[in-house]
């Protein structure tokens, strides 16, 4: 049988996907490519997720890619204003015609003879796997998994009458007009659903186990759409991009370094928006510190319109079970229901749920090493793209690329042929810490045991930090004794 063969191989044909494949072709053009997409279509969670008040919590400014300006006057956007920047972006630079859909990687072998991915590729029409070879194998699959949301398997969920829903699976027939809608969770997610679906439902319930930091902030940006009236769009699109990011960092850093002071200003935002009567304590205020868990944002404080205009509420209470009209809380209390939306979270998975093997031998990634938070110790010519939990994905989504394509033109300047890194066997004892450290979320915690491990220097860490990563990301990659390059077997 006869294997087709390709430079790079991208796996994802969503916001990572499209912006990798961008940076390949202004970069790389001696590189061949193809991005391979489970689905049927690009976009990956803007194209996945249907649920009602979909958008980003991020702003676009950072959110969006350094090359593409966002020129829209909302800044906080919805999902189909996303879902169509990502297409323009593949239609623009011709990416579409470089998609296999219906495509998912099963597995994938490193044969180290010949320097090449051995890749196993299930499609949605047939039973029987495909093989494609490439020389370098580029993750942009996201974090999760889109086929499992998490379930958290309340009791008696069978009992109730009506209809439970997940958001990452929403039924484009569901009429909820009129009903009664109890929303489980507190995270991005719920906030979004509750102010968008009290516009038709009859009322709306946030039941949280426990509260989250809630933020509001316009959905237009008054500094970039000011500074589009006086200077072209790409730099006003840059200068509000630097200062976006740089406040998205100082937020964070003010977070670690002065938790309390955070804390009280942002509960004090709350009790402004509503009101001294409004247990704030109760349901606003978390056990933890800002940002050991995301912040959620709120545009336009659409949901706290909605509580004070009574279209919506908020329930703080544990679930005892489910019965046949709605959900027995642990105070005794009874949230009646028609609908029950279970935004409950991601189930997170390693390079999207694909088996990966080094010379037949499945790579454990546990064992290993991050380098830089983009490659595995050990793991030959691939690379993973993950963005930052304390700001916009895209800003590391970007970096990973333009790494990758200095990587790409240095092996091409060496006639390498692979690129991996080792850890040198005196820092193999190094003090080991999760891939994502300090982030103590559920969601997060759930799978950092199937992680690899940072350490305690670099290049060993994952920093989630844009700065650091800028500095560390940029080392000339001739003088980085953590990477090894090789030219063992046959070149592209």
């Amino acid at each position: 049988m006869k294997i087709d063969h390709t430079d790079v191989v991208i796996i994802g044909a969503g916001l990572s996907g499209i912006g990798a494949a961008f940076h390949l072709t202004e970069k790389c053009p001696d590189r061949s490519y193809i991005i391979l997409e489970s689905r049927s279509a690009i976009g990956g969670t803007w194209d996945l997720f249907r649920y009602p008040g979909i958008r980003s919590d991020s702003d676009m400014h950072t959110l969006g890619y350094s090359f593409k300006p966002w020129d829209s006057a909302k800044a906080i956007a919805d999902g189909p204003s996303i879902l169509k920047y990502v297409r323009e972006t593949a239609q623009e630079n011709h990416i579409e015609e470089k998609i296999q859909f219906n495509s998912k990687l099963v597995s994938a072998n490193w044969d180290s003879g010949t320097s090449r991915w051995l890749l196993d590729v299930a499609g949605s029409d047939t039973e029987q796997l495909s093989q494609i070879s490439c020389n370098f194998l580029y993750m942009c699959a996201g974090y999760y998994s889109y086929e499992e949301a998490h379930d958290p398997k309340f009791p008696s969920m069978d009992a109730f009458k009506g209809k439970i829903v997940h958001p990452q699976f929403w039924p484009n027939d569901l009429n909820y007009e009129h009903k009664k809608i109890v929303v489980i969770g507190s995270g991005a997610t719920a906030v979004t659903l509750v102010p968008s679906m009290a516009e038709k439902a009859a009322s709306v319930t946030m039941l949280q186990r426990s509260p989250t930091y809630i933020i509001s902030r316009p959905s237009e940006d008054w500094f970039a759409n000011g500074l589009r009236k006086i200077l072209p769009n790409s730099w006003a699109y840059a200068l509000t991009r630097m200062r976006n990011t740089r406040f998205q960092e100082f937020i964070y850093k003010r977070t670690r370094k002065k938790p309390e002071k955070v804390k009280k200003t942002l509960l004090d935002m709350v009790r402004n928006e509503l009101g001294p009567d409004y247990d704030v304590d109760k349901h606003f205020t978390p056990s933890y510190n800002p940002w050991d868990q995301r912040l959620c944002l709120v545009p336009d404080s659409d949901l706290f319109e909605a509580i004070k205009n009574g279209r919506a509420s908020v329930v703080t209470d544990h679930i005892d079970y489910f019965d046949d009209s709605g959900i027995k809380l642990k105070s005794g209390e009874h949230l009646d229901a028609d609908i029950i939306v279970t935004a409950t979270g991601l189930q997170l998975v390693m390079m999207g749920g694909a088996d990966i093997s080094v010379d037949s031998q499945l790579v454990d990634f546990s064992k290993l090493w991050t380098y830089k938070g983009l490659m595995v110790s050990d793991v030959p010519n691939m690379v993973s793209t993950f963005g930052y939990i304390n700001a916009s994905w895209t800003l590391r989504a970007d970096l990973t690329a333009e790494w990758v394509c200095r990587t790409l033109n240095h092996m091409t300047a060496t006639n390498s042929s692979s690129v991996v890194p080792i850890v040198p066997e005196e820092l193999k004892k190094m003090a080991a810490r999760n891939w994502i450290d300090d982030f103590p979320a559920g969601y997060m915690q759930r799978v950092m045991h199937l992680f690899p491990k940072q350490g305690d220097r670099e290049p060993w860490l994952n920093t989630q930090d844009l700065r650091r990563d800028r500095k560390i990301f940029n080392k000339p990659l001739a003088i980085d004794d953590a990477l090894r390059f090789s030219n063992s077997g046959a070149k592209s």
